[in-house]
């Protein structure tokens, strides 16, 4: 389905006339024949644009409960239902109501265009995601809805509308714009002549750029020449900071300006690990946003920020970085150093752009990374106030035991030995709570150890200042110990995580590497995600009508219904995730993630967390995603499996179709046309010319004709019942002997002129086995040993007891076969090269094999010495008994 067509109707503000505009070429093409209806449209009362609705069919609003209040939506599924060619839809900017499908309306734009619907739309400059902070600094105004500059890259027509800015003052006075009570409120706020300027300065060159770009593309598509602007890549260094989000919006119009690509890179340092939940909400947030706005996402982590940025840098071909430089004192950069100046000192030819934040702003995002929820606020306070004073405590305890320990013999260890014991309780609290509690002991153990040992004693004057030394370096050793102590429990914690993650995701890669069906990799997964992620998880793939269903699941399924089933069936048809936690379907109780691979979607991964702050920790979601990949490539090896079953099964149907339709062309017409030939001559014989012995030659031919038949028809049906997986052994205690005797007679005249050598161990065991089957086995050797033999050559025939097991072999005198063909001779369809003119469908040997394994035994080939072939199996003698069949008792015995 080819997609629909987007058409801004583009504004520098409220009241300048878009949705007129847009009315009115929907008139015209009303006009023109096309289907054109409204799915949301804002009048605002205005009488001028009441009127451009006649004619127009607008479909229904959807009523949605919020706040006590009935709220009304675009209904999306009726406007999906009715799939009109154009459908208008005003305010594309504007946020839906929680409990609609999605968050923002140009969410439900995206899928109505995704599903070939065309849509018109209004929007204003200010509402573009880039031109967020811009249009801020100029109006004083942060606008909270805004639009990824990405939709209006889609757009496949922009009309900008635009009038001065004193009409449009006067439309807000006469009420023409806006309910006039809030007419004057605005025009103080917002409408005034320079901001109304500025925004249509925006307007124009945002349209003018977009004119550009397309002028560049034309001329390059049609081979015209023109001075081409150089790939640029420009990288964006961000963090959870709010005013990572202004840097992100000055890359993307960067990035624009010279069309080049952009990453935003966040470095994570094991001095910020672990961040706080706030911390992580915000970051999450930055990335959302720079994947809005088209850049490449790439995390970090190292010790070094400036080593990793410009490694990157250097790797990637960047040419400018741009980085914020937050406001802090001289005294502050001296102490903990600036990254910015190490950046700009060690770039060597990339450009460095730094911008500045303002002091407001660096208090605001302080202040927003140490808000949380009320509760969350509540929880950290209690937290504060319990913090533990056990390390204080311990420390003490250790300072004062070591204190008396040394006391009790200080006279043998002097002053040098006495200090040095103090670092003992020094070196313990570091590495067992950190570095206060080492600082804590340090400074506890100096004065102790200046009241105690130090003259004059009981006084904390020192006589000696080289004591100073001594107590600073003591009060170091605990600082440098207990940071390092901190470091390493750090790098240890992240060590684990991560360690989990990776080994999480292998145990789900061995498991499904093991598992041979889709059951085993559905089980797999669900176990695997549901132990690693803590949650409910649950996999639907399509049936047979390529409807979801439900086929695996974990634990309790206590939250999957009708409404969940039609989230996943979105998300299946969209390829896109939803459910909670997204801005698409953010009301459902559980996460649903397409299973996608190159050959498509293949179902859909749902779970449920059973901690809420989960479904916004970006490392679970990408852990999450990265599970998502390795079951979507599980399903999708389970089903190229089955499909290359299917495809060799039909290879090989293929293969026997050819081959019969071979046989019956050759080795069926060949006796029917000897048979044919035979009988009209005995019929055409009325005069009886034939004498008996010619007679008696045409008849033994119409016999052998017969036979030959009558073994090609039951190779067939052995075959085709070996393949099918329906033999059944009626197994009965058989002599052997007797069935090579009826072997030979059944292949009667084919064996004429042949000696035959029969060597047959004496007190034979009886064994179990399928008379019939094994006598068609012997046919089949005997006939084989024939056709690859010079005619008169001796045929040999033997049968003897190894062990447990009867071994017969069946050689012939003729050609050998190549050694690396051996292990072929039982395969379908092979047929040995020969200059003998044999004929045959190939299927004997492989009929011996499965006939002769279906009985528990073994069969295989060798050459003779000297030449020739000899084709060896054996069967077992299970409950055997050597002598004749008992005789069945007669009733009444």
């Amino acid at each position: 389905m080819s997609k629909g067509k987007l058409t801004v109707f583009l504004g520098a503000a409220s009241g300048v006339g878009k949705t007129y505009a847009m009315l009115e070429a929907a008139q015209g093409r009303l006009s023109e024949g096309m289907d054109v209806v409204i799915g949301q449209i804002e009048t605002h009362g205005r009488p001028d644009t009441d009127a451009m609705l006649k004619g127009l069919t607008l479909i229904s609003s959807r009523s949605l409960h919020y706040e006590d209040k009935i709220v009304y939506e675009m209904d999306l599924d009726a406007v999906l239902a009715r799939c009109p060619q154009i459908v208008l839809i005003d305010g594309l900017a504007h946020t839906n109501v929680i409990g609609s499908r999605h968050k923002k309306r140009y969410m439900d734009v995206q899928e109505l265009l995704a599903s070939g619907i065309n849509v018109y739309t209004t929007l204003n400059i200010q509402h573009l995601e880039t031109l967020n902070d811009i249009v801020a600094q100029i109006t004083g105004v942060t606008v909270r809805e805004t639009v990824p500059d990405q939709v209006l890259d889609t757009a496949a027509q922009i009309q900008l509308i635009d009038i001065p800015p004193e009409e449009l003052i006067q439309r807000f006075k006469d009420g023409k714009a806006f309910v006039p009570d809030q007419a004057t409120e605005d025009l103080k706020k917002f409408f005034r002549p320079g901001n109304i300027n500025a925004l249509r300065e925006l307007a124009l060159r945002y349209t003018a750029q977009r004119v550009d770009r397309q002028l560049e593309s034309y001329m390059q598509s049609h081979g015209i020449d023109g001075p081409w602007p150089t790939g640029e890549k420009i990288l964006v260094c961000i963090s959870s900071s709010p005013f990572s989000a202004q840097l992100i919006r000055i890359a993307k119009r960067m990035a624009e300006r010279v069309q080049g690509e952009w990453f935003a890179v966040h470095v994570e340092t094991l001095d910020r690990f672990p961040i706080s939940e706030a911390e992580k909400d915000s970051m999450v947030k930055n990335f959302r946003l720079a994947e809005e706005l088209g850049a490449e996402i790439i995390g970090l982590t190292g010790n070094n920020v400036v080593e990793e940025i410009l490694e990157l840098a250097r790797k990637r071909n960047v040419s400018q970085i741009i980085i914020g430089k937050p406001e802090r004192t001289r005294f502050w950069e001296i102490i903990r150093g600036s990254i910015v100046d190490k950046v700009i000192r060690h770039s060597h030819g990339i450009s460095i752009h730094v911008i500045p934040g303002s002091q407001q702003e660096t208090e605001s995002g302080r202040i927003n990374v140490v808000s949380e929820k009320e509760e969350d606020i509540g929880a950290r306070t209690k937290r504060r106030s319990l913090y533990p004073v056990f390390p204080y405590i311990a420390s003490s305890l250790m300072v004062i035991v070591i204190t008396f320990g040394i006391t009790l013999i200080s006279t043998f260890l002097g002053l040098v030995n006495i200090s040095l014991l103090y670092l003992l309780p020094v070196l313990l609290s570091a590495a067992r709570w950190g570095t206060f509690p080492a600082i804590f002991t340090a400074i506890m153990g100096t004065l102790t150890f200046d009241l105690f040992f130090v003259p004059p004693i009981f006084s904390i004057t020192v006589a000696d200042l080289r004591y100073f030394i001594s107590f600073a370096i003591f009060i170091l050793v605990g600082l440098i110990i207990g940071t390092l102590s901190v470091r390493l429990k750090k790098q240890i914690t992240y060590s684990r995580k991560r360690e989990n993650s990776i080994s999480s995701l292998y145990a789900l890669s061995r498991d499904i590497a093991a598992a041979d069906n889709l059951d085993a990799v559905l089980e797999c997964i669900v176990n695997n995600v549901s132990n690693t992620l803590d949650g409910q998880v649950m996999v639907l793939i399509p049936n047979e009508k390529a409807q979801l269903v439900l086929r695996k699941v974990s634990g309790l399924n206590n939250f999957y219904n009708t409404n969940e089933l039609a989230v996943a069936t979105w998300v299946y048809e969209r390829g896109q995730k939803a459910g909670k936690g997204t801005e698409t379907f953010g009301v459902a109780a559980a996460l649903y993630l397409p299973l996608n691979t190159e050959q498509g979607t293949h179902g859909v991964l749902g779970i449920c967390f059973n901690e809420t702050v989960s479904q916004f920790d970006a490392e679970r979601i990408r852990l999450l995603e990265a599970f998502t990949g390795l079951a979507a490539m599980a399903i999708n090896k389970v089903k190229l499996a089955d499909q290359a079953r299917e495809s060799l099964a039909m290879v090989e149907s293929e293969r026997l179709r050819t081959a019969l339709f071979n046989s019956l062309s050759h080795d069926l017409r060949t006796p029917l046309s000897s048979i044919i030939g035979a009988v009209t001559g005995l019929l055409e014989d009325k005069n009886v010319v034939y004498s008996p012995d010619v007679r008696n030659e045409l008849l033994q031919t119409i016999l052998q004709g017969a036979e030959r038949m009558n073994r090609f028809v039951s190779n067939l049906l052995d075959m085709a019942r070996l393949e099918s997986g329906m033999l059944r052994l009626n197994k009965e205690w058989c002599d052997l002997q007797d069935i090579i005797g009826v072997s030979i007679n059944r292949l009667g005249v084919s064996l004429n002129r042949r000696p035959i050598d029969i060597e047959i161990q004496d007190e034979l065991p009886l064994v179990q086995a399928d008379g019939i089957l094994i006598e068609q086995v012997f046919i089949n050797l005997l006939d084989n040993a024939i056709k690859y033999s010079e005619k008169g050559s001796k045929i040999s025939v033997s049968i003897k007891q190894q062990e447990e097991r009867l071994e017969i072999v069946v050689a012939n005198r003729g050609q050998s076969i190549p050694e690396t063909d051996l292990s072929k001779v039982f395969d379908k369809f092979y047929r040995l090269n020969s200059p003998l003119q044999v004929s045959g469908t190939g299927l004997g040997l492989a009929i011996c094999k499965g006939l002769i394994e279906a009985h528990g035994g073994d069969i295989w080939a060798d050459n003779n010495k000297l030449g020739g072939v000899t084709i060896t199996f054996n069967l077992p003698l299970n409950n055997q008994f050597t002598g004749k069949v008992p005789a069945m008792m007669e009733e009444g015995d």
